[in-house]
């Protein structure tokens, strides 16, 4: 789990203006970050496939936002993609 503090760090760095919570660009953000947490975390615990379930979950959840976000705005997309390093 993102604590408080990082979720924080994420949003400030991902908004687009001063009161974004909520813009797909904050939303993956916030996933690419849990994802990356609970990853970390199933290395360790290998066998934990309820934790596994939940990540396959957030990158569908990512997924669809990326998709949202590839047809609303390609520009977006393309400047979000880069900044997080999703794509290889």
């Amino acid at each position: 789990m993102i604590r408080k503090d990082q979720k924080t760090e994420v949003i400030d760095a991902n908004r687009i203006h001063p009161t974004d919570t909520g813009s797909p660009e904050v939303q993956i953000a916030i996933l690419t970050a849990r994802i990356g947490q609970l990853t970390e975390h199933l290395k360790v615990h290998i066998h934990d496939n309820h934790s596994r379930r939940g990540l396959y979950k957030m990158i569908g959840q990512r997924r669809k936002l990326l998709d949202y976000l590839m047809k609303k705005d390609i520009e977006r997309y393309r400047a979000i993609i880069a900044k997080l390093g999703i794509r290889k």
